[in-house]
């Protein structure tokens, strides 16, 4: 994989350092804005990156890049994503996905009739940890209560509060608690339980932006509780209840790096099964190898699980009146 990235945030400084480790994946360019062309330049360079453009048009031209992965603000995804899909590049997009379900319709159909590979980079679904909750479900007996919790002051709340709003407080720029750091939280329910039947969302609003807020996914017999808070910090802590135990892990739904099995007949099980150096890791690994072997086949069922997300978190911030971009 030849992959340009588009986009040079936090989370791209953040994975690059890893991306050297992962078998069969080349960083050959990054694009950014012109304005911070600077700043691109110097990660490229501290990163061993040999092509930094400015404009998307002139990267997807390149014959040699194959993969694009869109990290840009939100309200972008949809645009970049459908760029790079006309150019005959695969597609990896940062989550939230995008922000409508309609864009995601026109995605995949776009991938669908060039059999180009379109995934969102959505880590907890390629963790061990959570295919050996997957895998264990059934000893939990009847489910009754999921809770999970993603809690975190955010680096730019103050600044928010004193009146600059960034894209990640932005709700014209797709920003918001649910779609920050609660959509880690109804994918990995999703990924456990499937699509919910009902979904509410009571959101904290600041400034017409979900600052935090409590989604209820409904499904038989059971409700999960998600949480979501950029405006506090708290202990993450994830919990699903049956008749026969629990299952927990502490931390945010994102980063699992042990889950612990309790059942009533007293049996004690902890699982520490993902041992690479970064989150991020096993994902793109995946990604690699789905490229490589363009397997349309896990692409379908990926895009499945995402548009399950998509609608979930799309009806969940109606629910509360909220529309993005």
């Amino acid at each position: 994989m030849r992959l340009a990235v588009v986009g040079a945030g936090k989370i791209v400084a953040e994975f690059l350092p890893h991306a050297r480790d992962i078998a069969g994946l080349a960083v050959a360019a990054v694009v950014g804005r012109e304005s911070s062309r600077d700043t691109t330049e110097a990660l490229a360079a501290s990163h061993g990156i040999p092509l930094v453009f400015t404009d998307l048009d002139d990267c997807l031209a390149d014959g040699d890049i194959d993969t694009v992965w869109v990290a840009v603000p939100n309200v972008l995804h949809a645009d970049v994503a459908r760029r790079s899909l006309l150019a005959g590049k695969h597609v990896i997009c940062e989550k939230p996905f995008v922000l409508r379900t309609e864009e995601l319709a026109e995605l995949r159909a776009l991938a669908a009739e060039r059999d180009l590979i379109l995934v969102e980079a959505i880590n907890n679904q390629y963790l061990a940890n959570v295919a050996w909750m997957r895998e264990n479900l059934p000893r939990l007996g009847e489910l009754r209560l999921v809770q999970c919790e993603y809690s975190q002051y955010s680096s730019r709340y103050d600044a928010f509060r004193e009146g600059t709003v960034l894209p990640a407080f932005d709700p014209a720029a797709g920003g918001g608690a649910l779609m920050d750091l609660g959509v880690y939280a109804l994918h990995l329910v999703i990924g456990l339980l499937g699509a919910p039947k009902t979904v509410s969302y009571t959101p904290r609003m600041e400034r017409g932006v979900d600052t935090s807020g409590v989604a209820v996914l409904g499904y038989d017999g059971l409700s999960a509780v998600c949480v979501a808070a950029k405006d506090s910090p708290g202990p993450c802590r994830t919990k699903i209840q049956g008749t026969e135990g629990v299952m927990v892990f502490d931390g945010p739904p994102n980063e699992i790096p042990a889950v612990e099995l309790q059942l009533r007949d007293g049996t004690r099980e902890q699982v520490a099964l993902d041992d690479d150096p970064h989150r991020m890791t096993a994902e793109f690994r995946a990604f690699v190898r789905m490229v490589d072997e363009r397997n349309l086949a896990e692409r379908d069922r990926r895009l499945d699980h995402s548009a399950a997300v998509l609608d979930t978190a799309v009806r969940a911030l109606a629910s509360a009146g909220i529309r993005l971009g």
